[in-house]
């Protein structure tokens, strides 16, 4: 089996035994949303790239396309939106939820996109699913090359080894900078531990931001990475 076909098969299991744990109604993972976008906002802000307007965006392992679909309210026109996902059934469902933005079957290894074609490249919890270091440096690679100078990776993935998911393992900020040294910019730790998040029910905002006031107590690292400009 290729560490692709291991990728695509954990997702496919992890998609059937997820039960519950995503659902957009639990008030703890609408907190974790919540604050993950209002961060996101914040860093693009500050880096100048909002409104979006005409800034080409490719996510890499775009899922359900939900978070380009959220760039819309950023700005974003729906032409300049691109996401590649390795499943293609998450494709087909991602351009049946969003038609109005392109979505592409493919191996992130290698992409079928000119150099220095996207403004703005996303990686949410990509890296914690690929072991193989080749596979890890490839994509990283590839992100680069179609990454314009000037432009930014936004970043957000797990920084511990999931205690519930085998196919999930840490990212760590030394990890990130060794997969793209040449990019610039700080890493912020975030997201309360979600299983104690999704535990919070009616306690609300004011208990998950007193949790996640607690530095280990945050499971992520978001960030926005910046390619030098020529």
């Amino acid at each position: 089996m290729t560490e692709a076909d291991r990728i695509a098969r954990a997702y496919q299991d992890l998609e059937q035994r997820a039960g519950g744990r995503w659902d957009p109604a639990n008030r703890g993972n609408q907190m974790i949303l919540a604050e993950r976008r209002n961060l996101t906002r914040r860093l693009l802000d500050r880096a100048g790239f909002l409104p979006l307007g005409d800034r080409r965006v490719l996510e890499v392992g775009s899922g359900s396309g939900a978070e380009l679909a959220w760039l819309h309210e950023l700005g974003a026109s729906s032409s300049n939106l691109t996401g590649i996902d390795i499943l293609p059934e998450r494709v087909t469902a991602a351009g049946r939820a969003h038609p109005e933005i392109k979505f592409l079957h493919g191996n992130a290894e290698s992409m079928e996109f000119g150099d220095s074609t996207f403004d703005l490249v996303m990686a949410i919890t990509v890296f914690s699913s690929i072991f193989d270091r080749m596979m890890a440096a490839n994509v990283a690679s590839e992100m680069l090359r179609v990454l314009r100078p000037g432009g930014a990776l936004l970043w957000y993935d797990v920084r511990y080894d999931s205690l519930s998911n085998r196919n999930v393992r840490a990212v760590t900020a030394a990890r990130v900078r060794d997969l793209f040294p040449s990019l610039r910019g700080e890493l912020n730790t975030v997201t309360l531990l979600p299983p104690l998040a999704r535990r919070l029910g009616r306690l609300g905002a004011g208990s998950y931001s007193l949790l996640s006031g607690v530095p280990f107590l945050r499971s992520h690292l978001l960030g926005l990475l910046r390619k030098p400009a020529v």
